[in-house]
């Protein structure tokens, strides 16, 4: 994933606008040998609910991204944070 953003950094935010980040969503595919292929990257996301697992992992993850992106900007008071879980997602590329 870092090398796909790594590839295509220089034509992401063309007009270097302060403070914006985009949302990729990345589909992989396991084979029979579980090797991981990276199929297609997409800069518009499915963001539907399939199942249950979706339902449940959607909106943390959507939290997750809000926290990641707008945290450093605003700040929030460490009180509203204090009840917050450690999410599993890490930031790859700053």
């Amino acid at each position: 994933m870092l090398d796909v953003y790594l590839s295509s950094k220089k034509t992401l935010n063309p007009h270097k606008r302060k403070n914006c980040f985009e949302f990729f969503g990345f589909d992989f595919l396991i084979d029979e040998d579980f090797r991981v292929w990276l199929i297609e990257v997409n800069t518009n996301p499915y963001l539907g609910i399939p199942n249950n697992y979706i339902r449940g992992l959607l909106p943390k993850m959507i939290d997750d991204m809000f926290d990641l992106v707008l945290d450093p900007i605003f700040n929030p008071d460490a009180a509203q944070n204090s009840d917050k879980s450690q999410n599993g997602f890490e930031l790859l590329y700053s």
